[in-house]
């Protein structure tokens, strides 16, 4: 097991706490209709910040867990993306990732090496499925920021609407993590989910 941290920046539904926590910890979300492992390290993030990511956020897909559209990240395209970042080791990235990928997490996992080596291209497609590609977005207190999303882009899918219980985590990770008010936060969803 490695040391290495990492800044791992959401931009979706892990902006709020209580729901990165049950990748973390263990648990369902609420709202959600799965029930998670949480990762070999259990140790929530004591630190984390609000950042603005320069790419699109938009919504796609059909979540299992939601129902409904999924959150994901155009690095190339225009933003901004209101994001949060959590400082993690890089086990435990792989492992909330390996959960987002509908995966179990378990040692050796080669997505670890991946994320310690750092991102040669500022990109690494794991696989070809929802939140299997991993993008660089940057460097804090010199640590590499990696989140991770499709491979395909803004222009390149059919965009769906996501559901409430999906948006209510977003909500909460933006009123966390930033200060907003409901109506600050009601006019950012609605702003993505109109370009969607």
């Amino acid at each position: 097991m490695s040391d290495a941290q990492v800044w791992y920046v959401s931009y979706g539904s892990n902006m709020s706490r209580a729901r990165l926590a049950t990748y973390i910890a263990g648990g369902r979300p609420p709202g959600g209709a799965t029930t998670y492992v949480g990762a070999r390290d259990a140790t929530l993030p004591v630190e984390d910040l609000a950042v603005d990511l320069p790419g699109r956020l938009y919504f796609a897909g059909e979540s299992p867990v939601w129902g409904g559209g999924v959150a994901f990240y155009d690095h190339d395209a225009h933003g901004p993306t209101a994001a949060r970042a959590y400082l993690i080791s890089a086990e435990q990235f792989a492992d909330v990732a390996a959960q987002e990928m509908h995966r179990i997490p378990e040692p050796g996992d080669p997505l670890e090496e991946v994320i310690i080596s750092g991102l040669e291209t500022g990109r690494h497609e794991a696989g070809p499925g929802h939140y299997e590609t991993l993008i660089d977005v940057g460097v804090r207190d010199g640590l590499p920021m990696l989140t991770f999303t499709a491979p395909h882009g803004f222009d390149a899918v059919p965009h769906t609407q996501p559901s409430p219980a999906y948006l209510a985590m977003l909500a909460d990770g933006l009123r966390e993590s930033r200060g907003w008010d409901d109506e600050h936060v009601a006019a950012y969803l609605e702003r993505v989910i109109a370009a969607t």
